[in-house]
């Protein structure tokens, strides 16, 4: 099977695991916060929310009820909140569940006195959304895999996104499900404008055969790599490189044809009940300290905040040929439900 790539590229230049808190980082939207206390939902990873909760509380005093789920089940939350909202703060994740958000009038509008200490992109996110969303950090969409597995199994590392459906790597590949999971949304959407859509469809079904699971969060992927659990991951490349400073046999790519990219997301939530303590929460968040937080968690995802040094470990996006991601037409609601709906009716319902 042959695939026409069509696409623009441009040039960018762009543990504590476990550490969950009742009443600090961890937990739960079942107690209704009073004041002093802030109700967040966190999409990113796992270690990074715990640990800006646990900071952010040690510095401010200000109590912390967070709650980690995917963009696409927190964005579910804020839905079933809207009459009645319990969250103050959502952060973190891919930001096109943000977007989606704000076309439904569930979000704030926040436009921060910093505003220019932010990097370009982050900027951008707060005009095209009237200032209901900021850009908390960037990173760009790859493969990952462990290479003593590969060695093992006598497989080529892949390059290409044309790698990735040769049939030997039959059952190897693992990615997350769109349903759930703004990395495997932005994947979509991404190869939908790198490709032409039924270029991309096709190419998905192609895919298919050779995806072992549909995990439910993008975060999944690096970790299963990098424990040997499964050879190859397709999702961030932040995360996987992780992994490699960590000392686990992984390595990744970005693919050769090009790549989307994620703006990770941050907004007040409409209605919040607490929306002094979110907006400090918010802009810690946002300052030097909090964007630090990341790469102390071993997130290495690139800060919007241009004003300090970054970890030298983040991925450098330079050499990374990024498709001009129409972040405005993929961050609507009605486009993401119909890229959805033909997904799991063209891909998901095929045998592997």
């Amino acid at each position: 099977m042959t695939f026409k790539f069509n696409f623009k590229v441009r040039s960018a230049s762009w543990l504590m695991m476990g550490l969950t808190l009742w009443g600090t980082a961890g937990v739960a939207h079942a107690q209704v916060p009073g004041a002093g206390t802030i109700a967040a939902l966190c999409s990113t990873d796992q270690a990074w929310c715990d640990l800006a909760a646990a900071e952010f509380q040690k510095t401010t005093g200000i109590r912390v009820l967070q709650t980690r789920k995917p963009t696409g089940e927190a964005l579910a939350q804020l839905r079933a909140e809207a009459s009645n909202p319990k969250t103050d703060l959502w952060w973190g994740g891919t930001g096109d569940p943000f977007l989606q958000a704000a076309e439904a009038g569930l979000l704030a509008p926040y436009r921060p006195d910093y505003i220019n200490d932010l990097h370009a992109w982050s900027v951008r996110q707060y005009a095209m959304s009237q200032n209901l969303v900021g850009g908390f950090y960037t990173s760009a969409i790859g493969f990952g895999w462990n290479t003593e597995l590969l060695k093992k199994k006598k497989l080529p590392e892949p390059k290409c996104w044309a790698d990735m459906i040769k049939p030997i790597y039959k059952g190897e590949i693992e990615i997350s499900h769109p349903a759930s999971s703004g990395t495997a949304y932005t994947i979509l959407a991404g190869l939908v404008q790198l490709m032409g859509e039924n270029a991309a469809f096709d190419y998905m079904k192609a895919l298919h055969k050779n995806v072992t699971q549909y995990t439910r969060s993008g975060t999944a992927q690096a970790p299963n790599v990098g424990k040997g659990e499964v050879a190859m991951g397709i999702s961030f490349i932040f995360g996987f490189d992780a992994w490699r400073h960590n000392k686990y046999p992984v390595a990744s790519t970005a693919p050769c044809e090009g790549t989307s990219y994620e703006i990770g997301g941050i907004a007040l939530v409409k209605g919040a009940r607490n929306p002094d303590a979110a907006k400090r929460y918010y802009d810690w968040l946002m300052s030097p300290a909090g964007q630090s937080i990341g790469a102390k968690a071993n997130s290495l995802q690139s800060p919007a905040n241009r004003t300090f040094t970054p970890d030298p470990r983040i991925p450098k996006m330079d050499s990374v040929r990024l498709i001009k991601y129409d972040f405005e037409k993929y961050g609507k609601a009605a486009e993401r439900k119909r890229l959805l709906d033909r997904w799991q009716r063209e891909v998901e319902s095929l045998p592997r």
